[in-house]
This record gives structure tokens, sequence and C-alpha cells, in this order.
């Protein structure tokens, strides 16, 4: 099956102190249907609003016409001043491929996103990075150079002239950029002083630009040019990073405002530490920092990672408790509280498209619902959930392994198999609720029409694609648990023997879990009317069945000769 193209839009308005004029601006967004509109982010001193909605790829390009469009009208570039580079009231608009989109698809959305704006609203249009129509166009700083205030009289040089819309200055509008761009993470770091001097320092030492070279005194010396006359620039630390310093009134210190450019090649947690490592060789300090706008998942665990990894801890946790720890260390919520649920997009997204799930119950409601009247939540529910336990608790065991006094040097050994038994966790709480959702599709299909031979036909072929997948499902739940086994039985052998009858019961319990999971592989193949595919089915189900209790039955025989023979 195919994934469904997801887009997202990360608008930049030059308003960030009117709250109705950022209050048309998100109605305007609003207004499509299919978008969703993730986070509003108002700067006061910057006098910017950062602007992330996300959605399918044309109802995306439709919002931010719209919300171009409000700019425009609510906007008077004239009269703007701010912190932040800016040249126009929409200043820059990037589309960035989330998922089931190419680099290149989002690239030709830009273009036509870019063309109806330039033509439809009569704003010069340029656009930049994987859009670029030219290697000189690419970069945003270049484009942007001499701001607003420069921008009439650069758009008279030929190699200016705007890709899209008028080539004569819009007063009131200023100019628009539109791009597609992978993920960019917009990140301050707090530092304690209100010297921009001292924060342009750092910000000089780590951005991928570095500083301007000179001979004899780095600060007053005479600037070295290459043969076109252009300066020439000492390299900075880190790749793929964007920096300058600025001092925030409203915060009452100066920051460290980078772009990281590319995660891939230096995320958040890189970026934070080579400014702390700057900062302290200055006579600086950090106090934390602030994300603007939204950040991958991954990001804020890829961090967390790094600092269990500082503190010789596992990092076979729950990914909730990661990113907490992540947070913490990185001092994301020292300026103000930092909601998981707004700030991450995975979890911004599911917050958006909320929807009741069994896994979110209490233990005593899930158990509660599955005594009810209703036949779901069933077995194949309830095998996954068993799974789910059996290897969260050979997870427990791997943790307080990788946490046992005496056994540093085998932490790192532990703390990849607890990763491995928290991903295998994972991977069950969301079969609960596949088991149970392929249960209704199942039954919806039952009641499609059949008045004619067409619709009986259509209703046949929906009943045995619903069927197979009512099948599947348990079918990954018995795979699952053979691959959690394999933790399991690692913890039984090697882990801390005081848990070793933890192992064992997180045996017992996916093997339960495998069983249950068969009977229900079964119970929906025995319909199917492909014979080849039901006869596949039952085969795969018979061999994980056997495979599975025998792995059980040698862990289980292990741990009990480890407890009546300890030693």
């Amino acid at each position: 099956m195919a994934e469904k193209p997801l887009l997202e839009c990360v608008p930049n308005f030059s308003e960030g102190r009117d709250k109705s004029v950022i209050h048309d601006i998100e109605e305007a967004i609003r207004s499509v249907d299919g978008v969703t509109l993730l986070d509003v982010d108002m700067g006061y001193d910057t006098h910017r609003t950062v602007m992330t909605f996300v959605g399918a790829p044309e109802v995306v390009c439709e919002a931010a016409f719209r919300a171009i469009a409000r700019a425009a009208e609510r906007i008077d570039m004239r009269r703007h001043k701010g912190a932040h580079p800016r040249m126009g009231a929409t200043d820059v608009c990037p589309l960035v491929p989330v998922a089931g989109l190419s680099m290149e698809e989002a690239a030709a959305w830009a273009h036509k996103l870019a063309r109806r704006v330039g033509e439809a609203l009569n704003i010069p249009v340029y656009c930049y990075e994987y859009a670029a129509t030219a290697p000189h166009r690419r970069n945003l700083a270049d484009i942007r150079a001499g701001e607003y205030e420069g921008l009439e009289k650069k758009m008279q040089q030929p190699e200016w002239r705007p890709d899209y819309g008028p080539h004569t200055f819009n007063a009131r509008s200023g100019a628009t950029v539109i791009g597609a761009r992978h993920f960019l993470i917009a990140y301050n770091v707090n530092l304690n002083t209100t010297s921009v001097r001292r924060a342009n320092a750092v910000a000089f030492d780590v951005r991928e630009r570095g500083r301007i070279k000179r001979t004899g005194d780095p600060l007053t010396g005479p600037v070295v040019r290459d043969e076109n006359g252009a300066p020439v620039y000492e390299p900075g630390l880190l790749k793929s990073v964007k920096a300058i310093g600025w001092y925030i009134p409203e915060y009452g210190c100066a920051q460290i405002s980078m772009n990281l450019t590319n995660p891939d090649v230096c995320d958040i947690h890189e970026a934070y530490e080579a400014v702390k490592k700057q900062a302290e060789a200055r006579g600086l300090r950090v106090t934390g920092s602030e994300l603007v706008g939204l950040i991958p998942k991954n990001s804020l665990l890829k961090a967390g990672r790094y600092y269990l990894k500082l503190q010789q801890r596992s990092a076979g946790l729950p990914e909730k408790e990661i990113i907490r720890l992540a947070v913490a260390s990185l001092g994301l919520d020292a300026l103000k509280p930092f909601d998981v649920s707004k700030k991450i997009i995975e979890y911004a997204v599911e917050a958006a498209d909320a929807k009741p799930r069994l896994v979110d119950k209490s233990v005593q409601d899930f158990v509660y619902e599955t005594a009810s009247e209703s036949p779901a939540p069933g077995g194949g529910s309830v095998a996954a959930l068993c799974g789910a336990m059996g290897a969260a608790l050979a997870t427990m065991v791997a943790n307080l392994s990788a946490h046992k006094r005496g056994w540093d040097d085998r932490w790192e050994y532990f703390s990849q198999w607890a990763e491995k038994g928290q991903h295998l966790a994972d991977s069950f709480l969301e079969l609960v609720d596949a088991d149970t959702q392929a249960f209704h599709d199942l039954m919806a299909c039952f009641q499609l029409p059949k008045a004619t031979e067409e619709e009986k036909e259509i209703r046949q072929k929906a009943i045995e694609e619903a069927t197979e997948r009512a099948a599947l499902v348990p079918l990954e739940v018995m795979r699952q648990g053979l691959k959690s086994l394999e933790v399991a039985e690692a913890m039984a052998r090697e882990g801390l023997e005081a848990s070793a009858s933890d192992a064992g019961c997180a045996a017992l319990a996916l093997k339960a879990a495998v069983q249950g999971a068969g009977l229900n592989v079964r119970i929906n193949a025995r319909n199917l009317q492909n014979a080849e595919r039901r006869e596949a089915l039952l085969r795969q189900t018979e061999e994980l069945e056997k495979e599975v209790a025998k792995k059980a039955e040698e862990i289980y025989s292990l741990v009990c000769q480890k407890i009546h023979h300890p030693g």
C-alpha cells in the first residue's frame, strides 16, 4: 500500500505583535479542509511569526496561497522593524516533504505555488533551496541579503530578477521566497550575557560559514580577499548550520540563533554541545535553549540517547522518557514550558487527529472493556497486549542488568538488548489497536450493499481483503513474539540473576501471546476463499508456534535451573 503523501509548510510572516493579524492568517489556513495547523510561534522582538501546517500537497499549497494573500492584505512592510532579517510580508514559505513525497515533487509544488502567488497577488517571488532556478539563488541568506530596505535596488540587477511575479518593487508586500527543503530546526541557545558582540563571536565559531579571515589581528586586521575581491571565510565547526548572535529584551539575554538545515548532518544536541564548549572557552555560560516551531521526534530521541550514553545508562526506555531527558539536558524548558504534544511534529499530528486508542486506557478500563458484551477488543488484542507485557518484562531485566554496580564494562551490551526489547514492546502496543481496527473494518465490509451482481462482487472482494488483513495482524504478533524471546533468552542466560524469574515469566507471557495470536490467525484464515493464501497463512502459523514453544520451554528450564541452583 502506497504511503499517503504528506507535505509540511512553514511560512514566516513579518508580524509578531498584533494578534489580530496573526489570527486572520491562521483563519485563512484553517479555511482549507484537510489541513492541520500544528503550531503558531509569535516573536515580539523579532516581529515575526512562524506557522506550521501539514496535509496533502494540493491542500497545503491552497492554504499557503490563502495565508500569503491574507498577509499581503494585513501587513505593510513600509512600517515594519524587527530583529530578524526579512524582505517581505510573507518572508519565506518553505515546503517540506514529510511522507510519500520526493524532494523533486515538493520542488514542483513550490513552483506551482510561486507562479500562482506572483501572478494572482502581484508579489515578486524567488525560489530557493531545491526549487532554486540558479545556484546563486539556492541559499536563503543570499536572496535576502540587503533585506526589504535594499530590495528595490536589488531587483534592478539582472541576476536578481524575481522568478515569478512582477519585476517591479512592491512597496507594501516586499517579496516572498518559496522553495522546497529538508526539515529545518530553528533553534536558539541562551547565554548568560547581554552582549551581542560576544554572542556573535560564538555564532561565528560554530556556524558552517565561519568568520571573515583577517591577517594580523583577528578583529581589526585587513580582510583577506579572493581573486574576485570577495572576503575569504574561515569555516566554523558545524556543517549545515547557520548562526548569528542577538539580544532578546523579552528574555534579558543574548542568544545564538541557529538554523540546523539538515539534522542528518548536525542535530540539535550536537549544536548545543558545540555552542556550550565555545561559550565556555570565551568565559560565557549556556543557560538553556529554545525551539522555534516544531522538531522531528527522532531528533530528540537521538539527543536523549546521547545524554544517556554520557551517563552510562541504558537507552532501552520508553520514548517519552528519553524525550523528557533530552528536554531537561538541553534546557528546552528554561524560558517557557516545553509541551511535547505541540512541539514534536509526530505528536502534534497525532493530537490533531486524536482518536480513542485502547492502549491509552487504564489497565482497569481495558480489562472492563474486554469483559463487556462488545466483541472487540478480543483475543487478538489481548494476545498483543500479553506480548507487550512479556517484551517489557524482558526489557526490565536488561535495564536492571545495565545498571548493576560492578558491571560498568557491560552496560552497553545490556543497553542494546533493552533497546531491542523496548522497540518490540512498542510494536506489540501498536498491534493491540491494529487487531481491533481490523475486526471493525471486516464488520464494515459485511454492511456493504449487495442488491446487484456488481455490488455483490465488490462486497465479496472487500470481505476477502479485510479477512486477510484480520489474519495478518495476529500473524505479526506471532513474529514479534519470536523476536522478543531472543531478549528473554539473553536475559535468562546473562542478565541479573536476581531477576531470572522475570525473564522466565517474560518467556511464558510471550508463548501465551503467540499461541493466542495463532488461534486468531486460524479463525480468520479459514474464511478465506483463496485456498493457496489460506494454506500459506496456516503453514506459517504452525511453524511459528512450534519454534516459539521450543524456545520458551528452553528458557523456562534454564530459569528453573538458575532458581534451584543459583550461582
